[in-house]
């Protein structure tokens, strides 16, 4: 490991990004001799995997965030700070937040990932995506919004735009958030309103690709779309979207016209990784050696979503899930706590990827699940996402509210959290009156 210039002090771990992997890198060091700084921009740890809960009403903000200061107040090695690095400065071991300089022994960066529009930045402000508590909020607000401007719209083609959803993308995310806004357009909340069938909504799913879900097996594939289809989603695949407009989007020639866009299409590494001035890969990833480190910096890690990693053994890319970024942030905790305890450094070996299976709800009783080569669908998938989402958040208190709220939604429909929040005014075609 690196000397220090007083033989006293703990060797220094920094680590930037309070997720999935910044967090397993932290809890692996709790029994180290060593000082740990856990820096994130936000003071809590985030479940990202059900961030579209949020954006549907189904759970509260609260619910999937929990701060970090929380989570290790026992494990008395880390220090919490909160802020935003700037800069990392490899050659002379530091990083930079607000101009103030921090020296490392060890730097383990783990700060995530934000969307990608490939090169149209522009179109953000009108398809927002989904990658934070802020961005789950606006979702919600836009989503809810609609039905409201709806209930008073009495321009037909203005009331048909304001209803039509866009999601692009069919990952994970998009297939599920899809899936959710049909379900709750047309079975949660029909009866909570008097001028307009929320039921004709339209929720168009565009993907570029040939199938959705196309990291999943394609039998899973194939099932999700059945499912998807059978609760209204309109899947378009193998087109892309040229243009997003307040109004709408242009779908290869096809313009279609909706109030409401959301961009589940791609992501971007964080842009941290380009103060390295290190090679990158052309998602702005940062290209690690097998044991996770930055090529010629043996004590710089890289894990989770801004690390271009490929698993040892098989020589294939490592995904950028949570269960990833969990298994990276392990590895690289252990050979710290390894060298640290050797006070050299030692045979790292490789980092190998076990992928434990996908896993993606769409609705109520309808899931797909891909498990130690299984293929699971419908209700059996749908308790499996279930138990292992409640399983791997952070908390009890948030454990059992999840499960309180999902409960409540299976068995009775409703969906408490549909609260408008930040503006809420929406101009109409013409003045709308609601006398007879």
């Amino acid at each position: 490991m690196t000397k220090q210039s007083n033989q006293d002090q703990k060797p220094r771990v920094v680590i930037v990004g309070g997720g999935f992997g910044g967090v397993a890198a932290a809890k692996k060091l709790r029994r180290s001799n060593v000082e740990i700084i856990l820096i994130d921009r936000r003071n809590y740890h985030l479940f990202q995997p059900l961030l579209y809960q949020v954006a549907t009403a189904a759970l509260n903000p609260s619910d999937i965030a929990s701060p970090i200061r929380q989570i290790f107040r026992k494990q008395k090695n880390v220090i919490s700070a909160m802020g935003e690095v700037e800069k990392v400065d490899l050659a002379n071991r530091r990083i930079y937040v607000k101009g103030q300089a921090i020296s490392y022994d060890y730097l383990v960066l783990a700060a995530g990932a934000t969307h990608s529009y490939f090169g149209n930045d522009q179109w953000s402000d009108a398809a927002p995506g989904l990658k934070t508590l802020e961005d789950a909020t606006e979702i919600r607000r836009r989503f809810l919004l609609a039905f409201e401007a709806a209930e008073i719209e009495i321009d037909p083609d203005a009331r048909r735009a304001r209803l039509t959803f866009v999601v692009v993308g069919a990952g994970p995310t998009g297939c599920e958030l899809a899936g959710t806004m049909t379900e709750v357009a047309r079975h949660t909340i029909p009866a909570d309103f008097r001028k307009v069938d929320t039921k004709t909504a339209r929720v168009i799913l565009i993907q570029s690709g040939d199938r959705v879900l196309r990291t999943f097996h394609e039998e899973s594939s194939k099932a999700a779309h059945r499912q998807l289809e059978k609760l209204g989603v309109e899947i378009l695949l193998s087109q892309c979207v040229t243009e997003v407009r307040p109004d709408g989007v242009m779908c290869g020639d096809t313009f279609i016209p909706a109030n409401n866009v959301f961009w589940a299409a791609g992501v971007r590494a964080s842009p941290l990784s380009e103060s390295l001035e290190i090679e990158l890969d052309r998602s702005g990833r940062i290209k690690v050696d097998p044991d996770l480190s930055v090529p010629g910096y043996p004590n710089v890690f890289v894990i989770g979503d801004q690390a271009a990693a490929v698993d040892g053994q098989t020589g294939k890319p490592v995904p950028g899930v949570a269960q990833g970024a969990m298994q990276g942030g392990a590895f690289v905790g252990n050979i710290i706590r390894h060298e640290v305890e050797a006070d050299s450094q030692l045979d790292r070996g490789v980092f190998t990827y076990f992928d434990k299976g996908n896993l993606a709800t769409l609705g109520r009783n309808k899931a797909v699940a891909d498990v130690a080569g299984i293929k699971f669908t419908g209700i059996p998938a749908w308790i499996i996402w279930a138990g292992v989402h409640i399983l791997f958040i952070v908390n009890f208190r948030s454990k059992v509210s999840v499960a309180f709220s999902w409960g409540s939604t299976y068995f009775f429909g409703t969906r408490g959290v549909r609260l408008i929040t930040g503006k809420s005014d929406f101009a109409l075609k013409r003045s709308p009156t609601l006398d007879r």
